[in-house]
């Protein structure tokens, strides 16, 4: 069995991967696009176009393991562009549901005495 630890190592292939490829076609994956080595213990994660599907390669000192998961309702928020590292508490998220995308745009309430803007009408701020 293996693993994942807060030291272990996720790399994600970001945007879509065929997900027909087996052991072989996704150690290509990981050699020629993410540049690391698939021997090394860390995990590799590679998600379908529809995001409906994910699969994750790792080896644990004698082979490597493939992992699937197939959603029957929603998608994966997999991460389209960016950085292709995250940690293991992250990858739990995603593949729970969760999303990564940091949160751009905050309410603001209104200062002291302030007007409240009327209704229908757009403010820049």
């Amino acid at each position: 069995m293996f693993a994942l630890n807060r030291t272990t190592r996720v790399f994600l292939k970001v945007g879509a991967t065929d997900l027909r490829l087996g052991f072989d076609g996704l150690y290509g994956q990981v050699v020629s696009i993410l540049r690391q080595d698939v021997l090394s213990g860390h995990v590799f994660g590679f998600c379908n176009r529809a995001r409906t599907k994910v699969k994750l390669l790792m080896f644990d000192g004698s082979g490597l393991w493939v992992c699937a998961k197939r959603l029957e309702r929603g998608r994966f928020a997999w991460p389209q562009s960016g950085e292709s590292e995250i940690d293991v508490l992250a990858l739990q998220a995603v593949l729970s549901g969760f999303e990564l995308k940091a949160r751009r745009h905050w309410y603001r309430r209104p200062l002291p005495g302030a007007r409240a803007p009327e209704p229908g009408s757009s403010s820049s701020t």
